[in-house]
């Protein structure tokens, strides 16, 4: 079934959303920071600490507790409202409690929008592992408000940006020329609207296609594989980057994989250009992330761990053929991730 998506900035379509659903009841899920604009809603909010650090098993026990206390049924509706952390979190609440419940997502964030809000997955952190517990639960509806981009700090829409790029290139180089033209540190705001509408419908029809990631849909792990594990070290290091930085710099590394695999096969497609545009558009807005090759072997060790794997030594990326042209589960051995590491930084300007 296709997710609604629909954008407004009218909070009486989200009570006639639940109405429509049925709802006997209605509560919503949102962060400290996002609280007072749940609480606009006019339904009880169950309020939860930010950050990652709070996507865990004992925020969802919070959340379920709640969940008891004021009464929700399956009949009931919960809106999430927040960035990415609080609709992975409290969607996963919401679809495990009484064996699952309707709920809409209402993201506060770019990166939000574009990328946990929509697309059916739901998940907690555990064991140090991102998203290590989760069900597939596609939302009842997703409300999209870009008047609520307006406020974030420039690197939250940097980190949202880098979601709308890898979105981009999944769609082809005119969705990639449309995108470049906004410029996330001196935003144009009549612009943001319609950009996020084109990135979020390449998501929602990858998904409409495979909603349990057993084949298309492994596309949208563009720049992820890398990306996940540049964050996670980062994190490990004491110096947490965002989601957005990271998966930027792990989109130039899956480019610069996608041109060497290409030269291995003898697949002849000139898309130098491709990485030499996304990898300045990077460098511009992102820098470079700050790793040596000292750095390599634990890099490593984290794609190898990644989900996706099938712990046979080798990394399965999704690469580009083209602009538009998925290629995924391309197993690559540890040598080539190495180098593609150092053309990496290189490119950075390491």
């Amino acid at each position: 079934m296709s997710q609604k998506i629909i954008h407004t900035s009218d909070n009486g379509v989200i009570r006639d959303l639940c109405t429509d659903l049925g709802a006997d009841n209605i509560a919503a899920v949102a962060d400290t920071n996002t609280a007072p604009m749940a609480s606009a809603l006019g339904v009880p909010v169950i309020t939860v600490e930010p950050g990652e650090a709070h996507k865990s098993i004992e925020s969802a026990s919070l959340i379920w507790e709640e969940f008891h206390r004021l009464g929700l049924t399956r009949h009931s509706v919960v809106v999430n409202v927040g960035g990415g952390m609080i609709t992975d979190l409290g969607g996963f609440a919401a679809a495990t409690y009484r064996r699952g419940m309707p709920f809409i997502n209402v993201p506060t964030t770019l990166l939000g929008a574009v990328d946990a809000a929509c697309g059916g997955k739901t998940g907690i952190n555990h064991c140090g592992v991102k998203n290590h517990v989760g069900v597939f639960a596609e939302a009842a509806a997703v409300v999209v408000n870009t008047d609520y981009f307006r406020t974030l700090p420039e690197e939250h829409l940097l980190s949202g940006y880098a979601e709308m790029l890898k979105h981009a290139l999944l769609s082809g180089y005119d969705a990639l020329n449309r995108l470049r033209q906004w410029n996330p540190r001196s935003p144009r705001w009549e612009m943001l609207s319609e950009l996020v509408k084109e990135s979020m419908q390449v998501k929602q029809r990858i998904v409409t296609i495979d909603p349990l990631e057993k084949g298309l849909r492994k596309a949208l792990n563009l720049g992820h594989t890398a990306g996940h594990a540049f964050e996670s070290h980062a994190l490990e290091q004491g110096r947490p980057i965002p989601h957005g930085y990271a998966v930027a710099y792990g989109l130039v590394t899956a480019l610069v994989l996608s041109a060497m695999k290409q030269e291995a096969l003898n697949i002849r497609k000139d898309e130098s250009g491709l990485l030499q545009m996304v990898a300045s558009t990077v460098r511009e807005l992102y820098g470079a992330p700050a790793i040596t090759c000292a750095d390599y072997p634990r890099l490593l060790e984290l794609m190898l761990d990644d989900k996706k794997n099938r712990h046979d030594g080798q990394v399965r990326f999704t690469l580009l053929k083209g602009a538009g042209e998925p290629w995924t589960d391309v197993a690559t051995d540890t040598d080539a991730i190495g180098a593609a590491l150092d053309i990496t930084r290189d490119l950075l300007g390491v």
